[in-house]
């Protein structure tokens, strides 16, 4: 099988991270935040935090170089029933359910291009045409991620530059002045940037498939290290442009912030314009987590006897019965409209997975001093350190807000222990026949 190379690697990071979220989330950081340095600020920090969590997240990639993502990591560091807890949300709905998520969202801004098509089978045959490019061959796939995200990246920066070159400007400031600074030692601050890192989620994508990837040990940290400054810089420029082009008053609150920006920016045609570029924007986000989800549940598969079916590829070196897995939970969550509820309940247990591996930096540096690290960690102790605060900050403020739905989430994780107990076991040695005296 054919690997990838670093240019590819960092596509499907960026087009992992860059979805719907940097087009609707400004109009609720306005209605506690009043200024643009203070809004631009933010989200330099949120691509900050989330480069301290790529660095780590390298350290590990680098001396445990397997695909499946956490479920490796996690299974090396704590004990194999942990990552397979972690596994067992990622191979149900940790996947399938963003997926299901952006195919709607892709369904929804592609009618608003093209009026007479029914968002939902607009986004029942995105997900199906993009599971069956999965199953292709790998340059076919890298080609396809490569040209969806540049597409996607091209778009964004004509987009942000066009906020500055045609919109005819609004009084924000972008200075340090006193009241911006006030506003960065405020609550509303703290509280604005749990939901800017869920915009840059889908960061840690090249460690899903590291065993598919040339030079893994020095690839992965690197396309993870690069694909998070390259959106960093990607959403500060955007949000900066929104706040240049369109009146804070009418973004307020708003969910739809990037349509505003665009009918300021373009006219009436703008909002068109916008919900074209999310809608061909949502293609690469799709497609890379098609790719990645199912290279858990290979994984898995490959290490329990029970699930070895799961382990399957086809002729092209593509893990088919995952990927078929996948596309069934998928359609299972199209069809009954539960993928939104889901993610809500999901979001805790994704955050502590991302605290738990990261935290294992520390703990393989104490117990596993001699195993070979190619990379380190740059900024080691402080950068993890950095990554570990806002977790558990996110983790905090997800419990107080939706404690409910937090709790469920960590509940349905635990649902995976009773199948780990019973796929654990040791196939069975075959019986040997009775002989008669």
């Amino acid at each position: 099988m054919d690997r990838i190379p670093l240019r590819t690697a960092v596509f499907l990071v960026i087009g992992n991270m860059v979805g719907t979220g940097v087009f609707t989330s400004l109009g609720y950081q306005l209605e506690h935040l009043h200024t643009g340095f203070s809004i631009t600020l933010l989200w330099l920090l949120g691509g900050i935090a989330t480069l301290c969590g790529a660095l780590a997240y390298g350290e590990l990639s680098a001396a445990i170089p397997r695909s499946g993502g956490e479920y490796r990591l996690l299974r090396r560091i704590y004990h194999p029933s942990v990552g397979f807890l972690a596994a067992f949300l990622s191979s149900t709905v940790g996947f399938a359910a963003p997926i299901a998520l952006a195919s709607m969202a892709f369904g929804a801004y592609a009618s608003a291009v093209f009026p007479g098509a029914s968002p939902g089978w607009l986004a029942w045959t995105v997900a199906t045409l993009l599971t069956v490019l999965q199953l292709t061959r790998v340059e076919v796939r890298a080609r396809f991620q490569e040209a969806a995200t540049g597409l996607k990246v091209l778009l964004i920066l004509l987009l942000s530059a066009s906020g500055f070159l045609f919109a005819s400007g609004q009084p924000v400031s972008f200075a340090p002045t006193p009241s911006a600074l006030h506003e960065l030692v405020e609550a509303p601050f703290a509280a604005s940037l749990v939901y800017v890192m869920y915009s840059y989620s889908g960061w840690n994508a090249s460690v899903y498939i590291a065993e598919e990837v040339r030079n893994p040990q020095r690839t992965v940290p690197l396309s993870l290290a690069i694909g998070s400054a390259i959106v960093t810089g990607l959403y500060v420029a955007l949000n900066a442009s929104f706040l240049h082009a369109a009146p804070i008053a009418q973004m307020r609150g708003i969910l739809e912030v990037g349509m505003i920006a665009g009918r300021q920016i373009f006219g009436e045609a703008g909002g068109r314009i916008v919900a074209g570029t999310i809608a061909l924007g949502l293609l690469s986000s799709i497609a890379a987590m098609t790719w990645m989800g199912p290279r858990v549940t290979m994984a898995v598969g490959e290490d329990y006897p029970a699930l070895r079916w799961l382990s399957r590829r086809n002729r092209e070196g593509a893990p088919s019965r995952a990927l078929l897995f996948q596309y069934g939970v998928v359609v299972l969550l199209l069809a009954t409209g539960t993928f939104a509820q889901i993610l809500t309940y999901i979001q805790f247990t994704l955050t502590l997975s991302w605290f738990a591996t990261v935290l294992g930096v520390f703990i393989l540096r104490w117990r596993e001093p001699a195993l070979p690290r190619p990379y380190r960690a740059w900024g080691y102790p402080w950068t993890p350190l950095v990554f570990l605060a806002v977790c558990l900050w996110m983790l905090w403020d997800l419990l107080r807000v939706m404690p409910r739905e937090s709790l469920a989430g960590l509940a349905t994780l635990l649902l995976g222990l009773p199948i780990y107990a019973l796929v654990r076991q040791p196939c069975p040695p075959p019986s040997r026949p009775t002989t008669s005296s």
